[in-house]
């Protein structure tokens, strides 16, 4: 949406406001560098120091990152997105698996229960997509429809509070694989993901939260928790069985 004159009173907060507004509306995505100061300066018709002052407060909220000689980027989407990803920025692999896994486990237990004709039309297309991305060979789009993929899975659990906590995760997240992936999909093999989306589609919830609770852990590079082997033989089955399982590239 368009940039508009504030009022003459508080134009600090209200500059504010709008900016911040760009940001978790999307307009400004996260890792895009936000308009130079002359040109805010021009768009909200407020003196440099205003623009500056409220540039400097969504910095210290966690929301852009000032970077001299670079100019100005959009860094989280909500203050509790920017304090989660300074906070969590130098955690180890392992400690953010850990997390990883208990949200997403908790998420797909629920998703099994919850999930509706839609979520499933959903998670069927981004294994697909995330399927064609690591066939391109394009690191950056396969993190993209992978982190696409895991948002989609904890969508589907219904459950709004577990929805907005993952989404503040997420941009922390998308750093982390994007570090473990690498520029050439270093790994061998992604992790086939189809028999979550298929314990997902029958109710399982059991196996569900068992397979999305392994996957943090095998891009860690850790084995992790798994699902025990009578249900991984008894989910392989049933996808050979019935057509549904998925090769991945």
């Amino acid at each position: 949406m368009p940039l508009t004159s504030p009022r003459r009173s508080g134009l600090t907060d209200q500059v504010i406001a709008q900016l911040r507004n760009q940001i978790t509306s999307g307009e400004w995505p996260v890792g895009t560098r936000i308009p130079t100061e002359p040109e805010l300066v021009e768009q909200l018709g407020v003196a440099r120091n205003t623009i500056r002052e409220a540039v400097r407060a969504l910095a210290h909220n966690g929301l852009l990152d000032i970077r001299q000689g670079s100019g100005t980027y959009v860094l989280a989407t909500s203050e509790l997105a920017g304090v989660m990803h300074r906070r969590f920025a130098s955690a180890t692999p392992r400690d953010i698996a850990e997390v990883r896994s208990t949200l997403e486990s908790s998420a797909a237990r629920l998703a099994a229960q919850r999930r509706t004709a839609r979520d499933l039309r959903q998670l069927d297309a981004l294994l697909v997509r995330r399927k064609d991305a690591w066939a391109t060979g394009d690191a950056e789009r396969f993190v993209a429809s992978d982190v696409a993929f895991h948002l989609a899975v904890v969508a589907a659990s219904h459950n709004d509070v577990l929805i907005e906590l993952y989404a503040d995760l997420g941009h922390l997240l998308r750093d982390w694989l994007r570090d473990d992936v690498g520029d050439d999909l270093r790994p061998a093999h992604p992790m086939d993901h189809s028999g979550l989306v298929e314990a997902i589609r029958t109710g399982d919830g059991e196996f569900a939260g068992a397979e999305a609770a392994r996957y943090p852990f095998h891009c860690a590079g850790d084995r992790g928790p798994r699902a025990d082997d009578e249900n991984g033989s008894r989910r392989q089955e049933q996808s050979a069985g019935d057509g549904s399982g998925k090769a991945q590239g």
